[in-house]
C-alpha cells in the first residue's frame, strides 16, 4: 500500500460509505478496530447528524476512519421533465398513502457547513463524491492533517483530482452498487460506464497518487487482482451492507441473496441519477422514463422508499446493490475483514507457487 494509506489501516480493505443508513458507526468501528478502514456516509444527513455520528464513531474505535461527503450539485434539470415524472409516481403516492416529496428541498447537502465541522474538529480522511473540492478546500484539509480522496470514473475525473490536490482516489467501476460517483452527470454517457480492472489500469497509468479500487468486490481473491492491476487498497460496500452492524433496513440485507431479486441495473428511477439496485417492481415502471435530475427525483421519491420500507415492501425500495450481491455473506464485520484478508493471502500464495520447483 502507498504510505498515504499505509498508517491508516492494517490490511488494504476500505469499508464503502454508503448514504441512506447502512454505514453506521458500529459498522465502520467494527471494520477499524478489524484492521480494515471503516467510513460513516455524511450525504443526506444534517450536519448535526453527521457530528453525533463521529462522535459516536470516535467512543467506539481509536483508529482511522473517514467521512464521505457529497458535492453541491449544479442546477441543470429540466423541470418540466420533474412535473411530468411526478405525475407518473402520483399512482405510487396514492398505493403508498404518502405525499410525493418537494424536489426543491435543496442540492447542496449542508456541504460547506459539514466542511466547516470536518476542518474545525479534523477525521483522518475526509472522502468526496459526485465531483471534485477546489484546491482551496483540499489544501485546508491538508493543512489540518486529514488525507483527502476524491471518487472518480474516468482517468480524465482522475487526473481533475491529482490537479486539484487530492491525496487519493476512489476509482470506481460500473459494477458498484448504488449511485455512479461521476462528476458530471450526463445523460448520454448512460451505460457507458468503464469496467473496474480496465479503469484501475487506465487511471494508474494517468495519475501517480494511490489508487482505492471499487466495484462489485465481494472476495479476496478480487482484491488481489484489484492491487495485482495498480490499486493500492480496494473499497468494499455490498459485501458489508448485509453484516448484523450495517444500519441498512432487514429487507435491503434479505434482498441481497434472495432469488427474487436475480440482477441488477442501472437506473435513475429513485434519485435522478445513475445508480445501481437489484431490479424490483419500481425500478422496471419508473426507470425508464425518470429524467437527469438529482437530487430534484430523490427528494421526490424519499417518502415512497420511506412508506414502501415501513410497510415490508421491497418492490417499492431501493435496493442499492453491486454486481456481486449474490456472493454476500452474512458475518459480523470483523470477520469478515479476516476472512478478506485470509483470502487476499491465499490468492496472492497461489499466484507466487511455482509447480516447477515446488516452491
Amino acid at each position: 500500500m502507498s504510505s498515504v494509506l499505509t498508517d491508516l489501516c492494517r490490511y488494504p480493505i476500505v469499508q464503502a460509505p454508503m448514504a441512506g443508513g447502512a454505514s453506521c458507526p458500529q459498522l465502520a468501528a467494527a471494520v477499524c478496530e478489524a484492521g480494515g478502514l471503516g467510513f460513516l456516509a455524511a450525504g443526506y444527513k444534517t450536519v448535526d447528524g453527521m457530528y453525533e455520528e463521529i462522535k459516536q464513531l470516535r467512543g467506539l474505535t481509536a483508529r482511522p476512519f473517514g467521512v464521505n461527503l457529497f458535492m453541491p450539485q449544479p442546477n441543470y434539470a429540466d423541470q418540466a421533465a420533474v412535473e411530468v415524472y411526478r405525475n407518473q409516481l402520483a399512482g405510487e403516492a396514492t398505493w403508498y398513502e404518502t405525499p410525493l416529496g418537494d424536489p426543491d428541498s435543496g442540492r447542496d447537502d449542508g456541504y460547506e457547513a459539514k466542511l466547516a465541522i470536518l476542518l474545525d474538529d479534523p477525521v483522518p480522511v475526509v472522502s468526496f463524491t459526485f465531483g471534485c473540492p477546489t484546491r482551496t478546500v483540499l489544501d485546508a484539509f491538508a493543512k489540518v492533517g486529514t488525507v483527502t480522496v476524491v471518487t472518480v470514473t474516468t482517468p480524465e475525473e482522475a487526473q481533475t483530482a491529482q490537479w486539484s490536490g487530492a491525496d487519493a482516489v476512489c476509482v470506481q467501476g460500473v459494477e458498484a452498487g448504488g449511485h455512479q460517483g461521476t462528476h458530471r452527470d450526463d445523460p448520454a454517457t448512460d451505460g457507458a460506464g468503464i469496467g473496474l480492472l480496465s479503469l484501475v489500469a487506465q487511471v494508474r497509468e494517468t495519475v501517480q497518487i494511490p489508487v482505492v479500487a471499487a466495484g462489485g468486490l465481494m472476495r479476496g481473491g478480487q482484491i488481489a487482482a484489484v492491487l495485482a492491476a495498480g490499486a493500492d487498497s480496494a473499497q468494499l460496500g455490498t459485501a458489508f451492507l448485509v453484516c448484523p452492524e450495517s444500519g441498512a433496513n432487514a429487507l435491503h440485507k434479505q434482498a441481497m441473496t434472495n432469488p427474487l431479486f436475480v440482477r441488477t441495473e442501472l437506473t435513475r428511477a429513485f434519485s435522478g441519477r445513475p445508480a445501481r439496485g437489484l431490479v424490483n417492481r419500481f425500478m422496471r415502471e419508473h426507470g425508464p422514463y425518470a429524467p437527469a435530475a438529482y437530487p430534484e427525483i430523490h427528494h421526490l421519491t424519499s417518502g415512497l422508499r420511506k412508506a414502501a420500507a415501513r410497510v415490508g415492501d421491497a418492490q417499492g425500495m431501493a435496493l442499492w446493490a453491486g454486481q456481486g450481491h449474490r456472493m454476500a455473506r452474512e458475518l459480523p464485520a470483523g470477520e469478515l475483514v479476516e476472512l478478506l484478508h485470509a483470502e487476499l493471502v491465499e490468492t496472492r500464495a497461489s499466484l507466487t507457487h511455482d509447480p516447477e520447483d515446488g516452491s
